[in-house]
């Protein structure tokens, strides 16, 4: 394991939670930061995040505090696991009590909402260029990391040997972490592969079966891959566990909240009305818009993507998307 003095988890949901209780119980020291002093205060008392991690013991090692003047202090490594639209608020205020040079890692699976900039661009943007970055990405379900579970992900950065630091921070028997150059690709297969998981959380409600499961992630990884490797992003990227891994894992888990979301559509509730009743961060709703954006910036043709932005916001009926998917002029399977 890298040495380090401190750890700090900016956002106390799920993931985050995830991360902290992954670190404390192998005795590194963890700071986990949540914005709600009220709510903070509840869980560093209870030690369980009953809101987001349900059931899951959060280590005594674990600090938990709501003062972000007092999480940044002397930290080494800063886990950055608010939701994509509220990191740049958040980083405004690190920006006033950050010390020395930590290592920033992006754990937000998301694109900046009008902004159009992948989480790594974010940080840069508010703390400046030269800031060490890594995006940690993969096939994660947060309750099976809290659990235990064999896990796999990947540590992204330009820089890659600060890369190589995440990489011997997290991996332990029960969490592996490879390592990758391409910040693009990961960043960009983890934030798209929501919007084909609520895709697939509509197939699912309409009473479909693997056959259209199966299409919706083959046509939706030749989507993110099209999209991505027009960004910049390497083909074989969209092959490993931040493309196809991740993608497989937030379709199918019965734990993914947008799949969830997806199947909440297919089953007639509106967009508001199913965020309204929930606090989870359905990140697939933002990364709709900023994907239909971004298909259109970059001139990359994007149907299912385009669809699922038809329903969020254009109100379209799910079972008309089918149709309008199913009888596209035919051509040749191509990326």
């Amino acid at each position: 394991m890298v040495e380090t003095k401190k750890i700090t988890v900016l956002g106390d949901g799920g993931w985050g939670t995830a991360l902290a209780v992954e670190l404390g119980r192998r005795g590194v020291a963890v700071c986990l930061w949540g914005y709600f002093k009220d709510y903070i205060e509840l869980v560093s008392k209870g030690r369980e995040n009953t809101k987001f991690l349900k059931g899951i013991k959060i280590p005594k090692s674990v600090f938990i505090t709501s003062d972000l003047k007092e999480a940044l202090i002397e930290t080494d490594v800063v886990i950055l696991a608010v939701p994509s639209e509220y990191l740049r608020a958040v980083l405004e205020s690190v920006k006033t009590y950050r010390h020395g040079s930590p290592i920033y890692v992006s754990v937000a699976k998301g694109i900046e909402p009008g902004v159009l900039m992948r989480m790594s661009e974010v940080v840069q943007d508010v703390l400046g260029k030269d800031e060490n970055i890594v995006a940690l990405s993969g096939p994660t379900i947060a309750i099976e990391v809290a659990r235990g579970m064999p896990t796999t992900a990947v540590a992204a950065s330009l820089d890659i040997e600060r890369a190589k630091e995440i990489q011997k921070l997290f991996t332990s028997e029960r969490f592996r972490v490879y390592t990758s150059s391409d910040l693009i690709g990961v960043e960009l297969g983890g934030a798209l592969k929501n919007i084909v998981a609520i895709a697939a959380g509509i197939s699912d409600a309409l009473g479909f079966g693997t056959n259209t499961k199966a299409a919706i992630l083959t046509r939706g990884l030749a989507e993110i891959t099209r999209l991505g490797i027009t960004m910049g992003a390497r083909v074989e990227t969209f092959a490993g566990l931040s493309g196809i891994g991740d993608l497989v894992t937030t379709c199918i888990s019965s734990y993914s909240r947008n799949r969830w979301f997806g199947e909440m559509l297919g089953k007639g509730k509106s967009a508001k009305e199913i965020l309204a009743g929930t606090e989870m961060a359905i990140e697939g709703v933002i990364t709709a818009k900023s994907a239909y954006e971004l298909s259109k910036e970059y001139g990359v043709e994007m149907p299912i993507a385009t669809e699922i932005y038809n329903v969020i916001y254009m109100s379209k009926s799910p079972k008309d998307v089918v149709g309008d998917l199913m009888l596209r002029t035919p051509k040749p399977e191509v990326y």
